[in-house]
């Protein structure tokens, strides 16, 4: 009985040392300009407040405001960083979702566009194979 306590304990363990860890996510989030100005705020104010605990990096030119959002091992997806609360000059809280244009998960969007360059890559390499095959035998 013992034994099999110890077998279960460390079928147990072996198990949790196996298991699959969350991995970081990258969050894209536009901002409009005009948007922004109206609100009174800008997208350094934003940035701020969210550095403080995630990894941010601001980008700002010629396109649209954009913020990306590094978080580490986190469970939650784009609508969940949407309801994110941002202090505004005003004094009243509003939700990212609200202020942004657009809430990408970049994360999840690079495993989909993998997945799309493989097929890609498969369907070319058949192609090539057909052509090579059809030009084989005359």
């Amino acid at each position: 009985m013992k034994s099999l306590g110890i077998l279960v304990v460390t079928l147990f363990l072996s198990l949790s040392v196996f298991a699959k860890e969350t991995e970081p996510k990258t969050f894209l989030v536009i901002f409009k300009s005009k948007e922004l100005k109206s609100l009174n705020t800008s997208l350094k104010d934003i940035q701020s407040q969210f550095s403080s605990t995630f990894k941010t990096r601001s980008y700002s030119g010629n396109s649209e405001l954009a913020l990306i959002i590094d978080i580490p091992k986190c469970e939650f997806d784009a609508c969940f960083l949407g309801q994110f609360l941002v202090s505004l000059d005003k004094g009243e809280d509003m939700k990212l979702q609200e202020i942004a244009f657009r809430v990408i998960d970049m994360t999840a969007n690079k495993k989909t566009l993998d997945t799309y360059l493989t097929a890609f890559e498969e369907s070319q390499k058949k192609d090539k194979s057909d052509k090579r095959n059809t030009i084989a035998a005359p």
